[in-house]
């Protein structure tokens, strides 16, 4: 066994002695950032890279469990986003000086929730704009601008981001999407990686629908 401790999703530092990786959920303080287990940065600071976030706005930021985000990647929040339905779009309230009171919310572009899946992989430097949705087992290309919502299990590229494929078929998609291997205990999770990490992916496809079907 090539190690006698379970992995622990509330340290910071999953690789001993490295500093530049972190699991995202034990350094979140923001209550409006919701992170899952074993979910990490190539970062030393996640929420540098939540980028006009506002406590008054009330957008969240939800990732799940055992996303893998790479180094440069923003999470552009609904803050950003200017009045557009005035004959301009200057922020005054923003800025000292000026008379102006917030706009109401309804004469803001505002976006909801940013929802981030489950065993998502975001390329590095991909930025991720207000209130999309990216689904379970997606891939982020490095460099995409995403601001349109992401199916689970396919890979998106470019800026503006378009579908470059489906990762599988959809039965796999299905099974996986029901399966969801992220929600088990650590040690069901250890003994299930060499079905995750098979290239096989017939084997795959038959192992987790044996799985799916005895869960009933």
């Amino acid at each position: 066994m090539k190690h006698v401790n379970l992995p622990d999703p509330n340290v910071i530092h999953p690789i001993n002695g490295y500093y530049n990786e972190i699991y995202v959920k034990p350094t979140v303080k923001n209550p409006n950032i919701i992170v899952g287990d074993f979910t990490y940065i190539a970062d030393s600071d996640f929420e540098s890279h939540v980028t006009h976030h506002y406590e008054w706005i009330g957008d969240r930021l939800i990732i799940g469990k055992f996303c893998q985000i790479a180094s440069g990647v923003e999470f552009v929040m609904n803050g950003a986003n200017h009045q557009m339905n005035a004959v301009t779009t200057f922020p005054f309230y923003t800025l000292d000086g000026w008379d102006m009171e917030p706009p109401a919310k309804a004469d803001l572009p505002l976006k909801g929730d940013t929802v981030i899946g489950n065993d998502v992989w975001i390329g590095q430097n991909a930025v991720i704009l207000p209130g999309v949705h990216i689904g379970d087992g997606a891939i982020i290309g490095a460099n995409a601008v995403v601001g349109s919502d992401v199916e689970p299990y396919t890979i998106v590229i470019g800026n503006p981001s378009r579908l470059l494929r489906h990762r599988f078929d959809p039965e796999l998609t299905e099974l996986l999407l029901k399966f969801k291997w992220w929600d088990k205990e650590i040690e069901e999770i250890n003994s299930l990686i060499p079905i995750l990490t098979s290239s096989d992916l017939n084997m795959v496809k038959g192992e987790i629908r044996k799985r799916v079907n005895s869960q009933g």
